[in-house]
């Protein structure tokens, strides 16, 4: 059944905080129209929406969200309307998961600065890392899988709740492959680790990431150097984990010891594994999805926080690994 057409009447008290909801020269406004396909008109501080049914209800809140931030003290710019875009488009139970939509009452505090969830499903990946003790964050790139568990370790760590944050990759070519170029252990397998440090960099000055890399209170390794030992008192994040064989993924499931959590992320649409080969991740959903002690947490192109193109790349490819 398709959207009739109607149209929708909003007022906002505040004019300083309604001058901030439109945009200088009305552009908060334009964009929504854009993205939505409605028709806005503004007359003094009353807004009408035009356009389908679902198309205006969607502008109607993502107008309606935003001002509720400018009343909190934020602001509105085009990083924080992407956002609102992103959250009222993305979800159908959007006011039934209200809480956690970064409103406030999720955030997560570092040395360098305050990480608000800016999805739906990033709010509840925050909350189940703040709760649980082995979370698996499954999702496309740019979703925020990876950068959100470390804002979550270091954090821990400043608090004094952990005594370190172990980061590891499964990195295949830190063994023989890697063996023949020069420099030390840790000069071989930094390429491979480069994006757990650029997040780290971003949570914690240059000068505490290495005090803390030299004290072991930050420890960055691949895979294999997990083997054998339990990890106890630590914030321990797998990353890429969909290119972990079956076996390094129990191998590594099983390290998990008292006071510890676990973050596990991966792309199950980027396996880079041999043919014939089951990720380890794909596994480990399939035979522990049932568990309650553990929280599963899917993203989709919905999550993407990194350029609005990047979301539709992903729709695409999506499109044609399913007609393949």
């Amino acid at each position: 059944m398709n959207d009739h057409d109607s149209t929708q009447h909003l007022e906002f008290p505040d004019n300083i905080l309604f001058s901030q909801l439109v945009g200088p020269g009305d552009a908060n406004i334009a964009q929504i129209e854009n993205r939505f396909g409605v028709s806005i008109a503004v007359r003094g501080n009353h807004i009408s929406i035009n356009g389908s049914d679902s198309d205006v209800d969607y502008a109607r809140n993502t107008l309606q969200y935003l001002y509720a931030q400018l009343t909190k003290g934020k602001e509105v710019d085009a990083l924080s309307l992407e956002d609102a875009i992103r959250i009222v488009s993305s979800s159908v139970s959007f006011h039934q998961n209200e809480a956690n939509i970064p409103n406030g009452k999720i955030s997560i505090a570092t040395k360098r600065k305050i990480i608000f969830p800016r999805s739906v499903n990033q709010g509840e990946y925050l909350s189940a890392m703040q709760n649980k003790d082995m979370i698996f964050g499954i999702g496309p790139a740019g979703t925020g899988k990876t950068y959100l568990a470390v804002a979550v370790g270091v954090s821990m760590l400043i608090a004094g709740k952990i005594d370190k944050i172990i980061l590891t990759r499964p990195a295949v070519e830190a063994g023989e492959k890697l063996g023949f170029l020069p420099g030390d252990m840790r000069e071989k397998i930094d390429p491979y680790l480069r994006p757990l440090y650029d997040a780290m960099h971003d949570m914690l000055p240059a000068d505490q990431v290495e005090r803390r890399l030299t004290n072991g209170e930050i420890e960055v390794a691949p895979l294999a150097f997990m083997r054998g030992r339990t990890l106890s008192n630590a914030f321990v994040i797998l990353d890429e984990a969909q290119n972990t064989t079956p076996v390094q993924m129990k191998m590594f499931l099983t390290r998990l010891g008292h006071n510890a959590r676990m973050v596990i992320t991966g792309d199950l649409s980027q396996i880079d594994l041999p043919i014939g080969i089951e990720s380890g991740l794909k596994q480990a959903v399939r035979i522990l999805k049932n568990i309650p002690d553990i929280s599963f947490i899917v993203f989709d192109e919905h999550d993407v926080v990194r350029h609005p193109i990047v979301s539709k790349i992903v729709v695409a490819y999506d499109k044609e690994m399913k007609t393949q």
